[in-house]
């Protein structure tokens, strides 16, 4: 007895399974070894904020030699990129809540205040003025302390990377420092209005960085997407060299990276 089959074929008896056996594999297969590529990519990136990654991100920071801006080049300012555990989210649009505390790594960043008279409400790295007698690692933990009630000593900083001059005039020096597992930070109301904890896997993104050119500039201004939003230079150029330098171990520069109009002011 022959049969007609799948896409009209003619088929019998066994055969016929045979082939369609392999239709199917010919059709599924691509869509199987998608979705692998896309799940092991994903497990590749998540990582949990323990000693190995500490050791990781150390020995990176000892492997990249940073580029120092002049002094004369702008006001001193110094920023964190403080590495803790992700809690309970992010709390952000397009990234997940959870019931559960997480131990995934995350980097702190927060809004800054709508009542500040320089960039209200912007995202940013914690940090502030050098004051004068002050290293930038000294001013990076104490505004730490200010800004999200965080007390941390000197042994907590594992590295910096480039300065970053920006249009406002500041020279921004990124201290790298390891939080660890912690449950609760203060926002003070006066700087800033919300903290978040972002996953280190986020800033992975195949999308990121987001390049485009701002108007009469002719350079690229770099954003870095987070949840469905994104974060603008220049705390999105720290964002990207960490990602390079601390989790690749690239050594990729960020100084020429522009920033948005608004950042200028």
């Amino acid at each position: 007895m022959r049969v007609k089959g799948y896409l009209g074929f003619n088929i019998a008896g066994f055969t016929s399974l045979r082939i369609l056996s392999a239709l199917v594999s010919l059709a599924v297969a691509p869509v199987l070894n998608f979705c692998i590529a896309r799940l092991c990519m994903t497990c590749s990136l998540t990582m949990e904020c323990n000693e190995q990654l500490k050791v990781r991100v150390v020995e990176r920071l000892n492997d990249f030699n940073i580029d120092v801006a002049d002094a004369g080049a702008g006001r001193g300012a110094a920023v964190a990129v403080a590495i803790t555990d992700g809690g309970r989210g992010a709390d952000l649009h397009g990234l997940p809540s959870y019931d559960e505390w997480q131990s995934h790594a995350a980097l702190i960043l927060t809004k800054r205040s709508s009542k500040l008279r320089n960039h209200p409400g912007q995202w940013a790295l914690p940090g502030g003025r050098i004051d004068a007698g002050e290293t930038a690692e000294q001013a990076a933990l104490r505004e730490m302390d200010e800004e999200i009630g965080l007390k941390l000593d000197a042994s907590c900083i594992i590295g910096r990377l480039d300065d970053f001059i920006t249009r406002s005039g500041f020279i921004m020096t990124p201290i790298v420092v390891w939080v660890g597992p912690h449950r609760d930070f203060l926002p003070n109301e006066d700087e800033v209005d919300s903290i978040h904890r972002i996953p280190i896997s986020e800033f992975m993104r195949e999308d990121a960085p987001m390049l485009n050119e701002e108007e009469g500039s002719g350079t690229p201004v770099l954003r870095m997407p987070v949840g469905s939003n994104w974060i603008a230079a220049p705390t999105a150029a720290i964002l990207y060299q960490f990602r390079e330098v601390c989790i690749s171990g690239l050594k990729t520069r960020v100084a020429h990276f522009e920033q948005p109009n608004f950042a200028w002011r």
